[in-house]
């Protein structure tokens, strides 16, 4: 208990305890906090969906006709109808034949990588037995998401590291490799970055490599692509070798994750994967309102263009000003500052004028790499990113001073 004392008074000392802020309500990408309006440049609310009218009545029927939760696991009784439709809705819109749901973007990727190299385990407790010796490894970019990371850790597998997006790295790594099935694993959008992986590079190398690519799509789902279908849509792909994951809590609005895959990864994975059959899956009214979220995405194509066209504002903007901005492919556009005290000193200077941008800071990012993420949304207005243009512009020399 001491130990747990000192290190937790040790870190608070040095200012590295992460402050979270408390919100009087949701961004959209206006909010309140500490009692006055802010403008949020963080928010993963993409298209402002979450506050959207049809979701909020979609929800409310949901709670209307099933009530706040079905309490039971889908291998029991909890395995309502609308689950199911979902799943295909999801699956048709990835382009896959199936998809699985489950109650967070992170438990899905917990459960679904340390669940794919125990399909072999399961199935000998049925007689299976494979011919000769049978092995896994997963090829991991390392800057995937850290509910990638430890998903692969849980599995017990090998897990090789190529360096972010070095794909020579990534080669040498598979052809050293003499695991018998290998799975390439990378987030589709960085979250940190905002860079979006080489998915048909990938792919050739896994064709090369006969391996298999996992990719976590949960900045991309609704965002990326002519009708928002994400990675795959953005790259005109469709591959047997890939699985795709993603969120519904970012630009659907409302929380869960799922996988769209081949029918047969889908039926391994609902019998092999506890984190889909050993728990509860989404609350009734979430799946009303992500439902609806798809059909909104589709119907209200103006949404995505409004976003996109705030990105392009933004990053014409920032060309005039003396940072360096680390990805400009994406709503996702980071500010590099570098020094962490300096990092969080600015985003503190924006948020006493009301404009709310993350520090993001070590373990997120490497040491000596903090950035301001600055993720653009459909609901800003150019007076809005004008505003924080200008407040970076004026900040820099104090910057400068400080360092």
């Amino acid at each position: 208990m001491k130990e747990f004392q000192d290190i937790a008074r040790w870190l608070e000392e040095r200012g590295t305890v992460h402050l979270i802020p408390r919100v009087e309500s949701l961004p959209s990408p206006a909010f309140r906090m500490d009692g006055r309006e802010h403008v949020s440049f963080s928010t993963n609310n993409y298209l402002g969906l979450a506050s959207h009218p049809r979701m909020i009545a979609k929800a409310r029927e949901g709670l209307e006709r099933y009530g706040v939760g079905n309490c039971e696991s889908r291998l029991l009784g909890g395995d309502l109808e609308i689950y199911d439709q979902l799943e295909q809705k999801l699956a048709a819109m990835k382009g896959k034949d199936t998809a699985l749901l489950f109650a967070t973007g992170y438990l899905t990727n917990l459960g679904v990588l340390s669940s794919l190299v125990k399909t072999a385990q399961f199935a000998r407790m049925y007689g299976y037995r494979t011919r000769g010796r049978h092995s896994y490894a997963f090829f991991s970019d390392e800057y995937n998401h850290v509910s990638i990371r430890e998903g692969i850790r849980l599995s017990g597998a090998d897990r090789l590291t190529f360096r972010h997006l070095d794909l020579n790295h990534l080669e040498s790594l598979l052809q050293a490799s003499e695991a018998t099935t290998r799975i390439i694993v990378t987030d589709g959008v960085f979250s940190q970055d905002g860079d979006i992986a080489p998915l048909p590079a990938l792919l050739q190398l896994a064709e090369r490599y006969d391996a298999m690519v996992y990719v976590d799509d949960a900045h991309g789902t609704g965002v990326l692509g002519v009708n928002g279908g994400g990675i795959t849509e953005h790259f005109g792909i469709d591959d047997p070798r890939l699985i795709c994951m993603g969120t519904l809590s970012k630009a659907y609005g409302a929380i869960g994750g799922f996988i769209a895959t081949d029918k047969y990864i889908g039926e391994l994975l609902r019998l092999t994967c506890s984190a889909y059959g050993f728990t509860s899956t989404l609350p009734p009214d979430q799946v009303f309102a992500v439902s609806e979220a798809i059909d909104i995405v589709a119907d209200e194509p103006e949404r995505r263009q409004r976003l996109w066209a705030n990105q392009r504002y933004f990053v014409e903007s920032m060309k005039g000003l003396p940072y360096q901005v680390v990805s400009t492919t994406t709503p996702i556009v980071p500010v590099l500052i570098g020094d962490e005290v300096l990092t969080d000193r600015l985003s503190e200077q924006l948020r006493g004028v009301g404009l709310h941008v993350d520090s993001v800071k070590f373990p997120a990012v490497p040491k000596n790499q903090g950035r301001l993420r600055v993720i653009l949304n459909a609901g800003h207005t150019r007076e809005q990113i004008d505003l924080l243009v200008s407040l970076l512009r004026e900040q820099h020399t104090v910057l400068l001073k400080a360092a």
